[in-house]
């Protein structure tokens, strides 16, 4: 038999009772279907362990993997962190104003001031200041085409106005007039965003930073912002009822803030605190 047979030739597993030699259970097969078994074998075992790691809890018992307790302790850090840069700021803020009494210069106005929003930018820029405001005189005469005068024909209280809950959450980051004017609310990725009163979509936007953003004109010399969504579902001269969708919250994995809401809300031209009209 030469070599070319040997390679070719099949071979068999056999059962034999030991005491009559009677054959219980044969299998026949050949070397490559004896490596394609192994192969297969190995494949099946490692898809196996992997899916038993990945979804379920024995995943918690690998060195290095976050349970419950510490993806709960990050949470709190990134909070404590997020308070400790507004502290920074607001004593920054406070050095620059105490240096400029002592120069004889003039104070930074506190009511013109958005460090969180612009902080890559110089506070005495009054050139970029003059442009920014430019562009919200034109924002504003932009929105005047979309006939919002029927919107601005009940004038009410912003105490007498039944605000609906933007997203179900909670309260991660409060509002700071100077700091930080706006409310985070933590929420599940996906969640539905709503309209918290009847309004007009005047302004759709994305950036990296913010994901998508949707601003809503409502009565009332009423001005209500959303961001960080990773879907809209109006676009710029909607109108729009009270509590009806608007977006859909984004994840972490697409946004560096992730998981919460960024909303605003401003009365005639201020930016005031959602917390005091609206159940969170």
């Amino acid at each position: 038999m030469d070599k070319a047979e040997k390679k070719a030739r099949n071979l068999r597993l056999t059962l034999l009772d030991a005491a009559s030699h009677e054959r219980l259970w044969s299998l026949r097969f050949s070397r490559t279907h004896m490596i394609v078994a192994a192969i297969s074998s190995v494949v099946a075992v490692l898809v196996a362990v992997f899916c038993l790691i990945a979804y379920t809890p024995i995943r918690t018992f690998i060195p290095g993997y976050p349970n419950a307790q510490s993806r709960r302790q990050a949470v709190q850090n990134a909070q404590r962190i997020d308070s400790l840069q507004t502290r920074i700021l607001q004593w920054e803020l406070y050095t620059e104003n105490l240096r400029r009494v002592v120069s004889g210069e003039e104070p930074i106005r506190l009511d013109t001031l958005m460090l969180g929003r612009e902080g890559s930018r110089s506070v005495s820029d009054a050139r970029y200041l003059a442009i920014r405001d430019s562009l919200l005189r034109a924002d504003v005469v932009q929105e005047e085409q979309f006939g919002l005068t029927s919107v601005r024909r009940q004038h009410l209280p912003i105490e007498a106005l039944a605000f609906y809950t933007p997203v179900k959450g909670v309260v991660s980051t409060e509002f700071n007039q100077i700091l930080h004017p706006w409310v985070d609310i933590t929420a599940p990725v996906g969640s539905t965003v709503m309209a918290v009163l009847d309004g007009t979509v005047v302004y759709t936007d994305w950036a990296q930073d913010s994901g998508y953003t949707l601003v809503l004109q409502h009565g009332n010399d009423l001005l209500s912002i959303y961001k960080h969504n990773q879907k809209l579902l109006h676009k710029t001269g909607d109108a729009v009822k009270a509590g009806t969708p608007v977006a859909m919250l984004a994840s972490s994995s697409s946004l560096t803030k992730g998981d919460h809401l960024h909303f605003e809300l401003w009365y005639k031209g201020t930016a005031v605190d959602p917390v005091r009209y609206i159940k969170f």
